[in-house]
């Protein structure tokens, strides 16, 4: 499936963010809240008619200072047109035309992308006639909506998604790909040239030096694995909400694209929001994820120093606490190969299929010490267990009250085939349908 991604620009508070959640929350998405993990919600995947796109909100990264707000919000809508297929421009009705939307409609026309102009804030059909000014901005015929009260979303959408093929299987590519990606400044140019033995990047300590991401072919033992290397910033930016924005949203173009997703971290810093969030982002979209602690050769050791920062990750990990760790450094080239190995388990990992008797035997014998409650004290059965796809693993669970399994129990279901078959790496799925 070529995945579309759809941006929205616009100046700060013209509704860009009610419009981002009124187009999200027409998908139900099983958002989990978590301890510990921030869902970011400037990015999110979304479907309309049958046709997927993932949406980039621009209007999350707003500095604090204000002599640096306008760059940056120039800056972020300029990364945002380059990298999406479909721009979402948004207006406002209310404040009417402002020298800043004219200002950004000049860069959107200079560039040959497709631009869908919506005023917000139209809340009837009596504020029609505040259309008419919009025009002036020559980017063609204004949409009127409003975000808010979902007024002609569904019009905007057809627009938007109007090109877009619906979601259809294309020609697989066998080769295992891998995404490498990590906050800026990481260390992902230095492993990827670690790994490919020559100086294919340009490094330097300087985050956002990294130019557009060019698949590499690592020739492995006879077999071709692709390496989808994520860019850190090709262009030179002051502003540090721009340079992780840019980040982020090549982060997640990889995470589409690949296999496994191999995630840096910087041994010198631990894991912090950033890396939680990027994992959030690849298992969010089911990928299948092996977190390489880079820069482990500036860390000082004894014998149990892997083993209680091992321990210490997991317990920051929280819900991914399945996602296996191997300690690396770029610089010296250590364990470089050996993450390649580790990805090759974790792949085979997410192909793997385990037969219905089985999980039957074995997770019934769990299910039965440990059965489901429900708060209103009805009786829940679950009957029936299969596996009905592989990568992403998805069980299916036959019960009389599929609605009433929370969460929690959710979370031993899944805790539990990880126990008996593993599945390391891999984000399991489960389905609860009525038997």
């Amino acid at each position: 499936m070529s995945h579309w991604l759809v941006a929205l620009v616009g100046r700060p508070n013209v509704g860009k963010s009610t419009l981002f959640n009124r187009i999200v929350g027409r998908r139900d998405a099983i958002v989990h809240d978590v301890p510990g993990v921030t869902r970011d919600r400037n990015y999110a995947e979304a479907e309309w008619a049958g046709k997927s796109f993932s949406l980039v909100d621009t209007g999350g990264y707003v500095p604090e200072s204000e002599d640096v707000m306008e760059a940056a919000i120039r800056e972020q809508a300029q990364i945002a047109i380059d990298e999406a297929d479909v721009v979402l421009f948004v207006v406002d009705a209310q404040t009417g035309l402002l020298p800043s939307d004219s200002e950004i409609a000049n860069i959107l026309r200079k560039k040959q992308k497709k631009v869908v102009l919506v005023v917000n804030k139209i809340d009837g059909e009596k504020k029609e006639s505040e259309l008419g000014e919009f025009y002036k901005l020559g980017l063609g015929e204004p949409y009127s909506a409003s975000a808010l009260v979902g007024r002609k979303t569904g019009d905007l959408l057809d627009a938007v998604t109007k090109d877009f093929a619906v979601n259809a299987d294309e020609k697989i590519d066998p080769r295992l790909k891998l995404a490498v990606i990590g906050k800026p400044n990481v260390g992902k140019s230095l492993f990827v040239n670690a790994l490919l033995q020559e100086d294919r990047h340009i490094v330097t300590n300087i985050p956002g030096t990294t130019r557009d991401p060019i698949d590499a072919i690592l020739k492995y033992y006879g077999e071709e694995i692709l390496l989808v290397d994520t860019a850190g910033l090709r262009r030179k930016s002051k502003v540090k909400e721009s340079i992780e924005f840019y980040s982020a949203i090549r982060t997640l173009k990889s995470i589409e694209r690949c296999d496994v997703a191999v995630i840096l971290i910087d041994a010198t810093q631990g894991l912090d929001h950033q890396d939680l969030r990027i994992i959030d982002n690849a298992t969010e979209r089911n990928r299948a994820v092996l977190i390489a602690v880079n820069k482990w050769d500036l860390v000082e050791k004894d014998d149990n120093t892997a083993r209680a920062f091992e321990k210490a990750l997991k317990e920051k990990l929280r819900i991914y606490d399945f996602i296996p760790i191997i300690f690396i450094s770029a610089l010296t080239k250590q364990r470089v190969y050996k993450v390649i190995e580790l990805a090759k388990q974790v792949d085979a990992e997410q192909n793997k299929r385990i037969s219905t008797s089985k999980l039957n035997d074995i997770l019934g014998a769990d299910i039965k010490t440990f059965p489901p409650r429900s708060k209103s004290g009805k009786e829940i059965k679950i009957k029936y267990i299969t596996q009905v796809k592989s990568k992403p693993p998805v069980f299916a669970f036959f019960c009389n009250e599929p609605k009433l399994i929370d969460d929690n129990y959710q979370r031993y279901l899944q805790n539990k085939i990880c126990e008996h078959f593993t599945f390391e790496g891999v984000p399991i799925l489960l389905s609860f349908k009525q038997k």
